[in-house]
């Protein structure tokens, strides 16, 4: 039986500017998801047994603010009418910024809404890819919604696209992140899929940069403690790392509905988030039914599916067998697969070795530098680990190779 833990639910495929790298296909699509359809998917998902104790609902794949406070309301109480009694649901938001007013920030306090904002630095590297359709940069808007946030004292997390450009700026990036008390960090890399070609992805020297990037932002935070509570990359390779050797790490992403998306027409898949929207005639578009005429328990004996999970399946024990980084991936990422190597069976991408095996690298190396302190729990942050190596190193002459 599936163990269901995130839902991902697209409100509207459309998106108020359109970001250079945006791999969703149709953001010029102003269509909105009915209460009705939202009624027979959370009437469908509470009923599956597929639940155990949590639930995450993400409300993505387009700009969910777009859609007036009172969507959401409606929404939320439709939902909260229906949750089964000891269930844990929480809500969250990954949204562009730039329209954040007070109301929306009463109703993230009220709601206790996680709210993700896309900003990728400073305003040079920020309006480089994220303008509006007219081609203006957005980062104005972006950074007044981000202030706002924070003066409504609305806790938020970011998330950052890294480009050619911004992967040799770690110092302007943290300067920014820093003069913006931006405390809670995510970078993701400028990839391939969907609609978007990454013109980084395949370039001479790419991973290294990736690796060099990120090295130097760590060296930066551990010389500034207190400044950030977590760097997503660096904190979540940590834990992979030292987590006890009898406890198997989960891919979610290969895992038949352990994430399950849902587009604004009903349209239900699974595995990675991004392949709902996109178009393949071997997997169906990826679509395995639509809520409102078919029975979601029913979707794992789909035909639409079995394709689907045999060749993920291929692809994840090919890792297996191959890959000296599975401990700490789990087989990787289907879309990537299918964007970079043009099938599901498959195994390594840039993508993988970049955000898996480099990061993997850059937490094994800073181990070796603080003395190898394996034993330390792994909630122990990055950061906090380099705020004591630094103290150490000013006890002693040697320096650490970064």
């Amino acid at each position: 039986m599936p163990h269901l833990q995130l839902l991902v639910i697209q409100p509207t495929p459309f998106c108020n500017i359109d970001c250079r790298y945006c791999y969703l296909p149709d953001r010029g699509n102003k269509a909105v998801v009915t209460e009705e359809t939202l009624a027979n998917l959370f009437s469908q998902v509470f009923s599956s047994g597929w639940l155990q104790d949590e639930l995450s609902v993400v409300w993505h794949a387009g700009e969910p603010m777009v859609l007036p406070v009172e969507f959401y309301r409606r929404a939320f109480r439709l939902i909260d009418s229906m949750k089964p009694p000891g269930l844990t649901l929480t809500h969250a938001f990954q949204t562009n910024g730039t329209l954040i007013d007070d109301a929306w920030c009463a109703f993230f306090v009220e709601a206790k809404v996680n709210v993700g904002v896309s900003v990728d630095g400073p305003q040079r590297l920020h309006d480089l890819n994220r303008r509006t359709r007219s081609g203006r940069g957005t980062f104005d808007k972006t950074i007044a919604g981000i202030r706002r946030l924070r003066e409504n004292r609305v806790p938020f997390h970011v998330i950052s696209v890294l480009s050619a450009e911004s992967l040799g700026a770690p110092r302007a990036m943290f300067d920014f992140y820093v003069a913006e008390r931006i405390e809670q960090v995510c970078f993701n890399v400028e990839e391939s899929e969907g609609d978007h070609v990454s013109r980084s992805f395949g370039a001479t020297g790419i991973e290294d940069a990736y690796y060099n990037f990120l090295r130097e932002f760590w060296r930066l935070a551990a010389a500034a403690p207190g400044k950030f509570q977590s760097i997503r990359e660096i904190d979540d390779a940590t834990r992979f790392v030292l987590r006890p050797k009898d406890v198997i790490f989960r891919n979610q992403l290969v895992e038949p509905f352990a994430i399950t998306s849902m587009d604004w027409a009903g349209n239900i898949a699974t595995f990675s988030p991004e392949l709902l929207g996109l178009k393949s005639a071997v997997y169906n578009d990826f679509i395995l039914g639509n809520i409102n005429r078919d029975r979601l328990i029913e979707l794992p004996e789909s035909p639409a599916l079995t394709r689907m999970r045999d060749d993920i399946n291929a692809g994840v024990e090919m890792c297996r067998q191959g890959c000296g980084y599975f401990s700490v991936c789990g087989g990787g990422e289907p879309v990537n697969k299918l964007a970079e190597n043009g099938t599901f069976i498959s195994t390594e991408t840039t993508y993988c070795r970049m955000t898996k095996m480099r990061v993997t690298d850059l937490v094994l190396d800073l181990m070796d530098m603080v003395g190898g302190r394996v034993g330390e729990p792994p909630g122990t942050t990055m950061a906090e680990r380099g705020a004591d190596l630094l103290a150490r190193e000013r006890d002693s002459t040697v320096r650490p190779a970064v």
